[in-house]
């Protein structure tokens, strides 16, 4: 039995003065429901504090350490997996909480903090090599994995924003952590002023939405909306668009998605991987419960907006995936960056296939968000995977073009399967067989609601993924390109990394690339085992989409 504590609400008198509580008049605070992010906070803090006591040799501890909070923080969800728990209540009897943990928070929760714990891994070359501020980095990779696995607990406005915010103020730090790197400055400026753009925006939705309904929680929006005055309508309407802006920018869906390519490169590889799984989780987690929940009721306003929004977005990603040239500078980074892009305009599709169900059939539209979370763990896992990959290559020189991923087979075998089975997974090909699968769950649920004409399009921006996909792919079994005598060097090893050896005297060998690190090579193992059991038993993730998050 969780540990709950009575949290008194003290109710004004008509002559203003505080009255003593009735006994039902007390709000009851279930630890263990809260214990998910609550932990790795307090493990953030830790860490910090630690830092200030350990000695320089000592403060590569902190990493593992940081991995182990993430796993402990992970174990309250097995007890917490067979009850339907909400903390946080308002003690009238109304039923709204600002806390559950139910099966859809959960199960987000659960991919916060497996992807932060890969993260961590890869991330441990990248703070030696780049003499990254140890305790500030895990101390801030901590906290924004915290406020991501709080999003999809949210259950009232001001509890989410909160939380979206708690995500996003140490990714800022995080990108541009490495001091003197002018394209690391210019990629955090430029993401935190769209992100404070966004959020503005957002808290502006949220007081439209507020001054029409007079609640925050979830539930009196949704009822709110249904009756209120119909001369308020057009403010209900424009809260409401207004509100999702801000979990849009962190899902990178077009328009807001302007920032994804250069905060992407800027970054230390570690944390865009971190944004490409962890922030869109968040952004997506946002999004899942304002149109299910929240805007149940006005599902004609967001369901043909969201269609348009899939459509533009997949096509507008791909397309730029597309155009990266294999010997641009950070190219790998850039098409992941608008590979993502792309890959949330999929993730879009079952939420706007689910608004005709929304109001009236509130089970049926949580069951077709099902997709998108089956969609959504598929694409964490290989991803991070991927990124997992692009780090190690880029230890070996700044440059990380798609061409340096040539020989990748002659070199580290096992890197380059794993590497072409996560973007087999991402393209939906065998033997990535779980792609393939949340991609046609995802085309069932656009088909089955009535959206043929959004799984048409869906459709052709499948087929122009496969392509970058499988370029990059047989890059990667291709051999080595010869090096002409004379030619330009390599571009310069990373600080700290270890240097390729030299070609040749005749410039025919392939250039030498370093051992994996320990950490990546965990890392690359542990998506590459989730991929490939979830491609032997897909049904651990497409059981969301077929009504599993009720």
């Amino acid at each position: 039995m969780s540990a709950t504590t009575d949290v008194h609400v003290h109710a004004p008198a008509a002559d203003g003065a505080l009255t003593a509580p009735a006994g039902p008049a007390a709000q009851s605070v279930d630890w263990l429901a809260i214990a998910p992010p609550t932990a790795v906070a307090v493990a953030g803090l830790a860490v910090l504090v630690a830092d200030l006591f350990l000695p320089e040799h000592r403060k590569r501890i902190l990493g593992p350490l940081s991995g182990a909070a993430l796993l402990l923080a992970a174990v309250p969800l097995l007890f917490l997996r067979t009850r339907n728990t909400a903390t946080f209540c308002l003690p009238d009897g109304l039923q709204e909480c600002s806390y559950s943990a139910d099966t859809l928070a959960l199960v987000l929760q659960f991919l916060v903090l497996a992807a932060g714990f890969v993260t961590v891994l890869i991330s441990m070359p990248a703070v030696r090599d780049l003499k990254l501020p140890a305790g500030e980095y895990w101390f801030l990779l901590l906290s924004a994995t915290a406020g991501a696995a709080l999003v999809p607990a949210s259950r009232d406005l001001v509890t989410l924003v909160i939380a979206l915010e708690v995500a996003s103020l140490p990714s800022f730090a995080l990108v541009g952590l490495r001091l003197g790197n002018r394209g690391s400055a210019e990629a955090a400026l430029k993401f935190f002023l769209s992100s404070v753009t966004a959020t503005a925006v957002t808290l502006l939705g949220a007081s439209f939405l507020y001054a029409v309904t007079g609640t925050l929680h979830f539930q009196g929006i949704s009822d709110g909306l249904t009756n209120t005055d119909p001369q308020l309508n057009p403010l209900g309407s424009a809260g409401l668009a207004l509100t999702m802006v801000g979990f849009a920018f962190k899902a990178s869906v077009v328009p807001f998605h302007f920032w994804v390519p250069d905060t992407y490169v800027g970054a230390p590889v570690p944390v865009a991987a971190f944004l490409s799984v962890v922030g869109k989780t968040a952004g997506l987690s946002g999004l899942v419960l304002l149109v299910v929940q929240a805007f149940a009721s006005r599902g004609e306003i967001w369901g043909p907006a969201l269609a348009v929004l899939a459509a533009v977005t997949m096509t507008a990603g791909n397309a730029a995936a597309l155009r990266q040239r294999p010997d641009r500078a950070h190219g790998a980074v850039r098409l992941l960056a608008w590979s993502s892009v792309g890959q949330a305009g999929y993730l879009l599709v079952p939420l706007a296939a689910a608004a005709p169900e929304a109001g009236t059939h509130p089970e049926r539209a949580l069951s077709s968000a099902g997709a998108t979370v089956a969609y959504l763990l598929m694409y964490a896992a290989v991803n991070l995977g991927a990124f997992a990959v692009v780090a190690h290559i880029g230890r070996a020189g700044r440059a990380n073009r798609l061409q340096d991923y040539r020989g990748l087979y002659a070199s580290h075998p096992l890197a380059a399967l794993a590497l072409g089975f996560f973007l087999l997974c991402l393209a939906g090909l065998p033997p990535g067989v779980i792609g393939l699968f949340a991609k046609v769950a995802v085309f069932s649920t656009a088909v089955e609601n009535g959206l043929g004409w959004l799984a048409v399009i869906m459709a052709v921006n499948v087929v122009i993924a496969l392509y970058y996909y499988l370029r990059w792919t047989a890059l990667a079994f291709r051999g080595a390109a010869p090096v002409a005598v004379g030619a330009a060097e390599p571009a310069e090893p990373a600080e700290g990394a270890a240097k390729p050896a030299a070609a040749g005297a005749g410039g025919a060998e392939p250039q030498q690339r370093p051992r994996i690190a320990a950490p990546l090579s965990a890392g690359i193992a542990l998506t590459a085992a989730a991929g490939i059991v979830l491609s032997l038993d897909p049904d651990l993730v497409l059981t969301f989409a077929a009504g599993g998050l009720r």
